[in-house]
Parts: C-alpha cells; sequence; structure tokens
C-alpha cells in the first residue's frame, strides 16, 4: 500500500514523499513477526573454540494454527504447502547456524522463514490447456510408420511350405 504525502516548498519546488506500508501480499509481516519463537542452542561450524561456549543457532517456531494475522485459506494454503518444514502439531519449523552471531542468525532465519511464507501464499497459475498441432499430429504418425516399416523389414520373409 502506497500513500504519497506532497510538500511545497515553496512556489517553484515541491516534492513527494511516498510511504509503503508494511502490509504485502495480504499478510501483515510485523504481526507474524510477534508471533514467532525463538530458541538457541550451540552450533557447529566455523568460530573455533567460540562455537563450544556460546549459543549461536537459532531456531524459529511459527504455530500455524494459532497465528492471528493470516486468513484460514492462507493458513491451510501454507499447511499445504510447508509439509517439509512442519512438526506433527502444525508448527513451522526453521534453523540457521551459518553465521558466527547469534543476532545474524535470527536476522537470517526470520527473513527465510517470511520469503518461504510469502512464497508459499502465492496463488498457483491455472494451466492453459493447448492442443497438439495437427503438423505434429502428422509428424508422429509418420514416424511412428516409418518405425513399423523398419521392423517389418528386419524379420525374416515368409516361406510357403
Amino acid at each position: 500500500m502506497f500513500r504519497f504525502f506532497y510538500k511545497t516548498l515553496s512556489s517553484h519546488f515541491c516534492f513527494v514523499i511516498v510511504y509503503y506500508s508494511v502490509m504485502t501480499d495480504d499478510f501483515n509481516t510485523e504481526a507474524l513477526i510477534k508471533e514467532l519463537d525463538f530458541q538457541t542452542s550451540r552450533s557447529g561450524g566455523k568460530g573455533g573454540q567460540h562455537v563450544n561456549k556460546t549459543e549461536t543457532r537459532v531456531q524459529v517456531f511459527f504455530d500455524v494454527d494459532a497465528c492471528q494475522a493470516l486468513t484460514d485459506d492462507q493458513k491451510s494454503r501454507l499447511l499445504k504447502k510447508g509439509t517439509s518444514y512442519l512438526t506433527s502439531y502444525n508448527v513451522l519449523q526453521m534453523t540457521c547456524d551459518t553465521g558466527r552471531s547469534q543476532s545474524a542468525n535470527k536476522q537470517e532465519v526470520t527473513e527465510k522463514l517470511l520469503e518461504f511464507i510469502k512464497t508459499a501464499l502465492k496463488p498457483e497459475k491455472m494451466r492453459k490447456k493447448t492442443r497438439v498441432p495437427r503438423k505434429q499430429k502428422k509428424k508422429r504418425l509418420d514416424n511412428k510408420r516409418k518405425q513399423a516399416e523398419k521392423k517389418q523389414q528386419r524379420k525374416p520373409p515368409d516361406v510357403p511350405e
């Protein structure tokens, strides 16, 4: 949603401020972020001894059934598309441990989850039915006939008894 604000400085100059709302693709990301649960744990990977002492891995949990920011239709679409990330209690779960800091991993996993939700809620394009062109059908049948003739020629000739 775009909102425009006009401000005139003088008779010759004016400028436009464009305000872009956080509401995108029919769901409110701010309300969605408030419903996320984060859990941290120790992660492997780069970082040396630091990795063994700090909890840098971040897991995010998003309860689809209890979500207030999504409609029932959006929830069902999310449950249908997100089977690989869903637990048995319909909770989306994603993990990130690529960065060395907890805050970077938290930001990355949040962006990853929001991007997944955005793509899952995108409506699927309907397939347009198309006919096979007449020339293509003829070509396929000709090739089929030629192949059958080749096979017939490979057979030994029939000898009358």
